[in-house]
């Protein structure tokens, strides 16, 4: 069977952060995390790595990715660009903030056309085990609308620098997603995870809920849902806020769920998230990185 494709958002520029952050060194050797996430992918038994950038962006992606993974990888560009929407839908005049990352996954379409692939984030550290199990689920030859997603344990992806979003996810008794309820203002407390309600009180979060970190596996029959949703969200008249309006990954799987033909199946990690949210988080990430590879799980230079 063709090895998988990893398929790495990277267009978003980090508003929160302040920059660039996907390209950012984490460590004194120029790594960047999106280094560790491509080796962790490779050795897992992925076979090419797809980059989705904003065209703007694209030579500082070559320099700082692509012409360094080269060597190791074929690496292939995807654009996301506003032209590239569904037949009949007309953006609104004057719309410039991004359509979300359902559509980042429809930019790429033909880059991974015909074969199995993974989405993750640029800007995330996903864990070795994350890949493995990406790999495993899409190597089995599953069906066209198939699909898998990493779980994480809501404990395991907060930062100590604000709130962030999560998709709670609902699984089944056979360890397949029936619902995710998007949390925004998760914030780690002293008695553990917890949401700011609408009245500004905080709800706990129970340790070991299970949460989306947008580590999917899909097969091409993702496609068409995605497609069928974009269209119609962003139809005349339909869209709440057509200028500003974002179509999120784990809203559209969840609402592909509800055709009958989907399945997801939730595959869970122990392992432990961390990311560049805020600038403030740069100082714990690189102290996690140091002690990954003290640990002997990451050579010092990634690309030697």
């Amino acid at each position: 069977m063709t090895a998988p494709v990893l398929l790495i958002m990277a267009a978003g520029m980090g508003s929160r952060y302040g920059g660039l952050k996907q390209i950012d060194p984490v460590d004194d050797h120029g790594n960047i995390i999106i280094d560790f996430s491509i080796y962790d992918a490779l050795r897992a038994g992925f076979g090419e790595v797809v980059l989705l950038i904003k065209r703007e962006i694209e030579r500082e992606f070559r320099e700082a990715v692509g012409d360094r993974v080269a060597s190791r990888a074929k690496v292939t560009y995807a654009f996301q660009e506003f032209d590239k929407i569904p037949a009949g839908v007309v953006l609104p005049e004057g719309r410039a903030k991004p359509l979300g990352t359902t559509h980042a996954v429809l930019c790429a379409r033909e880059a991974v056309a015909g074969r199995p692939f993974a989405v993750i984030n640029a800007d995330d550290f996903y864990g070795a085990e994350a890949f493995a199990i990406l790999k495993d689920f899409l190597a089995a030859g599953r069906g066209e609308n198939e699909h898998a997603a990493v779980g994480y344990r809501v404990e395991n992806t907060l930062t100590d620098n604000g709130s962030v979003t999560r998709g709670v996810c609902e699984v089944d008794g056979g360890g397949y997603l029936a619902d995710i309820v998007e949390r925004m203002k998760i914030v780690k407390t002293p008695g553990g995870a917890a949401y700011v309600a609408e009245d500004g009180a905080l709800v706990r979060i129970p340790a070991g809920t299970t949460v989306s970190m947008n580590c999917w596996a899909f097969n091409q029959g993702i496609f068409g849902k995605f497609e069928k949703r974009f269209a119609r969200d962003l139809a005349p008249g339909l869209a709440k806020n057509p200028q500003k309006y974002e179509d999120l990954l784990p809203m559209a799987v969840c609402e592909a769920l509800h055709d009958g033909e989907t399945t997801v199946k939730v595959i869970p990690t122990r392992e432990s998230w961390f990311g560049v949210t805020y600038k403030e988080d740069m100082p714990l990430v690189r102290q996690s990185i140091a002690t990954l590879k003290r640990r002997g799980l990451y050579p010092e230079t990634i690309w030697g």
